[in-house]
Order: structure tokens, then C-alpha cells, then sequence
């Protein structure tokens, strides 16, 4: 799977992401779709490291994977902007 598949998921997910965080546009939509896609690549990463599938293809799997990877993103980059 190549990154511009990472990335294209990652920028879903990241909207996906930033829904479910209840994330309004001026709370930033558009830097947790950018979060997002660092999320999708990370855990599609993370995935591969331990043997398991990452973001293989266009399908419900992969976009799970890339959710998760959003949402963890996603909420550290909120925990550090608090700071």
C-alpha cells in the first residue's frame, strides 16, 4: 500500500476523527484532518511492525485503522496545544 493511499485515508479519517471529538471549525477541523493523515501513516506503521495488516486498501479494515490512528493523533496534538 503506498502513502498516497495513507494519505488520502488519513485526511478521512482525520474528519471522521475529528466528528467523533465533536471538533467545531474553529476548534481546528482542518489541522485534525492534517493530524489525521499522521494518524493513518502511524498506525498504518504501527500496524505493520507487529505483523498485522495496516491501511491495505480501500476497506472497512484499513479505515478503522486509520480512524484509530486519527483519534490518538488527533488527541495528543490537542493535549500538547493545551499545554
Amino acid at each position: 500500500m503506498g502513502i498516497l493511499l495513507w494519505i488520502l485515508f488519513g485526511a478521512l479519517a482525520g474528519w471522521i476523527a475529528s466528528v467523533l471529538m465533536k471538533t467545531n471549525y474553529s476548534q481546528g477541523t482542518v489541522m485534525d484532518i492534517v493530524l489525521g493523515v499522521v494518524g493513518a501513516i502511524v498506525g498504518g506503521f504501527l500496524m505493520g511492525m507487529v505483523g498485522q495488516p495496516g491501511v491495505t486498501g480501500f476497506n472497512l479494515y484499513s479505515m478503522i485503522v486509520a480512524v484509530i490512528g486519527a483519534v490518538v493523533v488527533i488527541y495528543l496534538g490537542r493535549a500538547l496545544r493545551r499545554r
